[in-house]
């Protein structure tokens, strides 16, 4: 009997091992396979799942007065009041019909004020369309001049002087956009400041990817629209054509960082609408940042050892950073904002043109 039973129980034992050798086959072929899966994720999942909007435009609420508004090119900002409407970047000018479609609903005063970040083709692609459907004039709770040079059937449009410059005044014969996208209303001095729907906005000019870059602070919100400055989506693009510099950049960062201020736990408190990408608070400023920083100091060690172009982009200075901001196709590679930022810092800039890439 006593045999029988050792017999029994090493059967059941042998059973056990059998099937738990089994179950955890099972559960580490899974975790291989979600390991793999997070390693080798699906080509350019990351990219489509942030660049893709099927043609559709999104608006989000941020806080205050203030909206961000996605899917056009670059993000839109939307200040809506008793006092009309106010938009930072107009997006794609195929684009502007979704983007009046959205915004509508918003106030039942009119556009009044566009702000140009700069003079790329997603900031100021709606500039006519969406301009023409302004009205720069005073309402119940707005008391100002219309300017001579302004129509009283088209909405202000405000950018720092050198936008206006490229976009009215190419080299060739032919204006760079149509006179109805030009700004009416340019600044050339550091800071142009509006009232406008109860609170303050504060228009920045701050040299960067163009030497006529602009961020908009919106006071009582608490919401800094950056524009270009900073763009959570890809490595910063330096137009070297137009001025932009990568230390531009860099003390445009520095700025905001001085400006946003983060509530508990470095999350929320004043919230900044980059040019692409998702709404971000000074956490996300703060890391993009340090990494634009350190690849200028990368860059800087390599020019001072005397390193070609070449012999840096085979160096890969940003590779840590590649699977994040990196691109290898598109309008802005990896290895362009290499060579833009490798000859901004050797000194090897292009002169500045009357009017930039788009």
């Amino acid at each position: 009997m006593e045999s029988l039973s050792l017999r029994l129980r090493l059967v059941c034992m042998a059973a056990s091992l059998v099937f738990l050798g089994a179950v955890g086959a099972e559960l580490l072929g899974a975790q291989e396979a979600q390991t793999g899966a997070r390693q080798n994720p699906p080509p350019n999942s990351a990219r489509q799942g942030r660049n893709s909007n099927a043609g559709e435009v999104h608006l989000l609420p941020v806080q205050g007065n203030i909206f961000m508004l996605v899917g056009a090119g670059g993000n839109i900002t939307v200040q809506a009041g008793d006092d009309g409407m106010l938009l930072v970047d107009t997006g794609f000018a195929a684009m502007s019909d979704k983007v009046l479609e959205a915004i509508r609903p918003l106030s039942k005063r009119p556009l009044v004020y566009i702000i140009n970040t700069d003079d790329r083709g997603d900031h100021i692609g709606g500039n006519e369309n969406i301009g023409k459907t302004g009205r720069p004039v005073p309402t119940d709770s707005q008391r100002y001049a219309v300017a001579d040079r302004v129509e009283a059937s088209h909405a202000y449009i405000i950018a720092f002087q050198t936008v206006l410059d490229r976009m009215s005044t190419p080299t060739g014969q032919v204006a760079a956009t149509p006179e109805g996208a030009w700004p009416n209303d340019t600044y050339s001095v550091p800071q142009k400041n509006l009232f406008f729907n109860g609170e303050a906005v504060e228009i920045f000019h701050q040299p960067a990817n163009t030497d006529g870059n602009s961020f908009v602070f919106f006071r009582r919100s608490d919401v800094v629209s950056a524009g270009d400055i900073f763009d959570p989506a890809e490595y910063p693009i330096i137009d070297l054509k137009s001025g932009g510099s990568l230390q531009g950049v860099i003390d445009g960062l520095n700025r905001l960082k001085l400006m946003v201020i983060p509530a508990d736990h470095q999350e929320g408190g004043t919230m900044i609408i980059p040019g692409h990408g998702r709404l971000s608070d000074a956490a996300d400023l703060a890391f993009y940042q340090q990494m634009v920083t350190i690849v200028r100091d990368r860059l800087r060690d390599m020019i001072k050892r005397g390193m070609t172009l070449e012999q840096v982009k085979a160096a890969k200075p940003t590779l840590d950073y590649d699977p994040i901001y990196g691109r290898t196709t598109g309008n802005w590679t990896t290895d362009m904002f290499v060579e833009a930022a490798y000859k901004s810092l050797s000194g090897k800039q292009e002169t500045p043109q009357s009017h930039g890439t788009n």
